[in-house]
């Protein structure tokens, strides 16, 4: 046990004893690695150093070149301001220079007007003092003075000028009629002649042809009661007389679909005309339609549509009436676009005028007025409207439209082969013309002539005289206006004259 221990102890004191030689050992060679590291510090810490300040003379020289040339560039912009200075200075020295001269100028030609003004002023008081003398002179020679002769003349003057100027607004006013009337015929020929339509007359009247006669006794059936059946649905006159294999239809064909069927009896006849009614009313739409388009019409309410369409199985003294008013629009818009108007109002107002000839209802109503309620319930615009009641004077016009509505529709009827009238009707209308000029007192004879559109009114001379003429044409255009139908429009003629006759024997 105390061995051990002192071998512990030995060993402890061994250990400690080279700790401390190693301690020794590390502390001198960590002495010279230290003295080295500072060495080498020493020399990189120089090395920078040198490195630095190199950088730093190269800095110091690129900021001094930098300098030298700011200076320089500021230099050169200094020296060519001072330059323009000088060139400014110059230019202002001259200019002063002009100033004083043109001042010495002034100033010379200053005194000369005012020399100038004292001699017109010398002359100027002998001049008022010789009118003077004159004037004295004349008033005491003329007997007048000078306010007195002043008004004289002025009145003469005055006299003279409205002369000149009556004379001159008569020859314009000459001239004016003249070219309006020569622009108005131009417009009218040119639109006629730009619109191209049919002459002939659709006929109303239908010559039905059938196979055999003994379809035309299963049409008439037993007592006539197919027959009956047939006008009482259709509303048209069917005539059965003796001509062969035709039977004629006072309207629009209504047979051929029932005597394609073959079964012919009472209420066979009404289900095929509720049907045909029904297909003629989908083509009345269609119509309108199709019509709207090709003349360029957009924007019509739906029931106005319907209206233009009907108008196709309506006729006027045997013109079609859709026709017309086709015709009619498309007078209108040229008319229109040579006026310089615009044309797509007056082609709407120009399709839709008779509108109130195919009316659902039937008022008491003249069409126009009719067509213009119409117009106004479907919203159309006041001016469309007015062309509409206006275009047979029911109403005052107040638009442009208007007139050419009323011109353009009576050009569409009036143009030969567009209209037809009974013989006997066209009579009765002539004779209805003259007798109700004859029932005015002074008329002696009247004459209707261009088939019923002027009227000549001859009245004897010592009954009415030149004033009351007038007023008697306007009351028989009144009186025509009011109690007659008649296409177009009348032109009444009173015809006064006095003739004196003496032989020479």
């Amino acid at each position: 046990m105390t061995s051990l221990l002192i071998y512990v102890l030995v060993g402890i004191a061994a250990a400690a004893i080279g700790l401390a030689i190693g301690v020794a050992i590390q502390k001198s060679s960590a002495r010279s690695q230290a003295k080295t590291i500072i060495e080498e510090a020493q020399q990189e810490s120089e090395m920078i150093k040198q490195k630095k300040l190199l950088e730093a003379r190269e800095e110091e020289l690129q900021i001094k070149a930098e300098a030298e040339k700011q200076a320089n560039q500021r230099l050169t912009k200094i020296q060519a301001a001072e330059a323009r200075i000088k060139q400014r200075e110059l230019q202002l020295n001259q200019q002063q220079g002009d100033i004083a001269r043109r001042r010495n100028e002034n100033e010379a030609i200053k005194a000369n007007l005012d020399a100038q003004a004292q001699v017109l002023e010398s002359q100027k008081t002998e001049l008022d003092k010789l009118t003077r003398t004159a004037q004295d002179t004349l008033e005491h020679i003329s007997g007048l003075s000078a306010d007195e002769a002043k008004e004289k003349l002025i009145e003469s003057l005055r006299d003279e000028a409205k002369t000149a100027a009556a004379s001159y607004i008569n020859d314009i006013m000459d001239e004016a009629k003249l070219t309006a009337n020569k622009e108005a015929k131009r417009i009218v020929v040119q639109s006629i002649q730009r619109v191209a339509t049919e002459t002939a007359i659709e006929n109303s009247v239908t010559v039905f042809h059938i196979d055999s006669d003994e379809i035309k006794g299963r049409i008439i059936g037993r007592e006539g009661r197919n027959i009956r059946a047939l006008e009482a649905a259709t509303g048209i006159e069917i005539i059965v007389d003796d001509t062969p294999e035709a039977i004629v239809l006072s309207g629009f064909d209504a047979l051929h679909q029932l005597v394609a069927d073959g079964r012919i009896h009472p209420a066979r006849i009404e289900e095929v005309v509720a049907k045909v009614r029904k297909q003629i009313e989908e083509e009345i739409v269609e119509t309108g339609k199709r019509t709207a388009i090709d003349l360029g019409i957009h924007g019509l309410h739906p029931d106005l549509i319907r209206l233009v369409g009907k108008m196709k199985y309506r006729s006027s003294y045997g013109q079609n009436l859709l026709q017309h008013s086709r015709e009619t629009a498309n007078l209108c818009a040229i008319m229109a676009s040579e006026l310089g108007l615009n044309p797509k109002k007056a082609r709407r107002a120009g399709l839709l005028h008779d509108i109130g000839k195919v009316p659902d209802e039937e008022p008491e109503l003249p069409h126009a007025l009719l067509g213009m309620k119409l117009a106004e319930k479907y919203k159309e615009k006041p001016e469309i409207c007015n062309a509409i009641g206006a275009h047979h004077d029911e109403i005052e016009q107040t638009t442009l439209l208007a007139p050419i509505v009323q011109v353009c529709d009576a050009i569409s009827g009036a143009r030969p082969g567009a209209r037809r009238e009974i013989v006997e009707a066209y009579i009765k209308r002539l004779n209805d013309l003259e007798q109700l000029a004859l029932s005015y007192p002074g008329v002696i004879k009247t004459y209707a002539i261009q088939a019923g559109r002027e009227l000549r009114v001859i009245v004897g001379a010592d009954k009415i005289d030149d004033v009351e003429t007038e007023k008697l044409s306007a009351e028989i255009a009144k009186r025509i206006q009011d109690e007659m139908t008649y296409p177009g429009q009348v032109k009444i003629t009173v015809i006064r004259e006095t003739r004196s006759v003496s032989f020479a024997k």
